[in-house]
């Protein structure tokens, strides 16, 4: 889920994990105990989102995924992290095609051969949050909208493959902004990645395009972050609907997103919300 936060930015320190949970500057380190528990949270979304990528296909209906996101998610011990977030009634948010974030899902919204649909959801699990994204292929879809999937998970990684204590958020968001700007497509300005952990949203905010608005923040062992390029096929501007939540791109161009829950180790990074770690898809899921 997406979050644009004031940003603050620590002085840089020895790359080890902090035996306590301490603050340098707003931005939480987690000690060892408090990442283990992330790491469970983040296989629960992990886990859902690989069986929902096994169960989409025409005539489900988003609601029909909340519904089966809700109750995984609480079967495996954790609750939803969205819902009833800021009010957001659902536990993933579904957005399809020009949808960019943050869409509703109703029963209403049956999916279509050649959509492309994008699934976030969290799971908040003895205190801490996980958070990730993916965009799936609803059957066969357009040879652009290939592209532009394979250009925003391209863009999540390039990001993450930054992720090393001494390595600052400029070198995340250059890395991204890299990577698409050749590709034809524009990066979502409007939404940023965020730090999770206790809160579904904390400081800092994560940027996918250079700005001197950021705080040249230097990444240190123990920091959580959710990084999530948003990639549009056309114009990179967007509008919110009348429902309040959902956003869309004003030229109703295809959109597409991917997001992981990562930690900064000592050495470099862990991707906590990796699905190709956890079991096979629930069969008939």
């Amino acid at each position: 889920m997406n979050f644009l936060a004031r940003l603050v930015s620590p002085h840089s320190d020895r790359p080890t994990l902090p035996t306590r949970s301490r603050r340098v500057q707003g931005v939480e380190l987690k000690t060892a105990v408090e990442i283990d528990i992330m790491r469970q949270a983040a296989t629960i979304v992990a886990t859902v989102l690989k069986e929902i990528q096994a169960m989409v296909k025409p005539g489900l209906s988003t609601a029909d995924l909340d519904a089966y996101a809700e109750a995984r998610i609480r079967a495996l011990g954790a609750t939803p992290s969205f819902k009833g977030y800021h009010g957001f009634p659902a536990s993933i948010c579904a957005s399809v095609n020009d949808q960019v974030v943050h869409g509703i899902p109703h029963r209403r919204q049956v999916l279509r051969r050649g959509d492309l649909l994008k699934v976030d959801t969290g799971a908040y699990y003895q205190g801490f949050h996980g958070d990730s994204c993916i965009t799936l292929a609803v059957g066969d879809i357009s040879p652009q909208a290939t592209r532009l999937m394979s250009a925003a998970e391209a863009a999540l990684y390039a990001g993450i493959n930054q992720v090393k204590p001494g390595n600052t958020l400029l070198d995340i968001a250059g890395a991204i902004e890299d990577c698409v700007k050749d590709s034809g497509f524009s990066i979502v300005e409007d939404f940023t990645g965020h730090g999770v952990g206790r809160n579904l949203h904390e400081a800092p905010s994560v940027f996918n395009f250079r700005t001197r608005q950021l705080p040249n923040l230097t990444l240190r062992p123990g920091m959580t972050l959710a990084i999530e390029p948003i990639l549009n096929a056309g114009s990179k501007h967007t509008r919110t609907l009348k429902d309040q939540w959902t956003v869309v791109t004003v030229d109703r161009g295809l959109s597409a997103q991917f997001e992981h829950t990562v930690l900064v180790s000592e050495t470099g990074y862990e991707i906590l919300t990796d699905r190709e770690r956890v079991g096979p898809a629930l069969a008939g899921a």
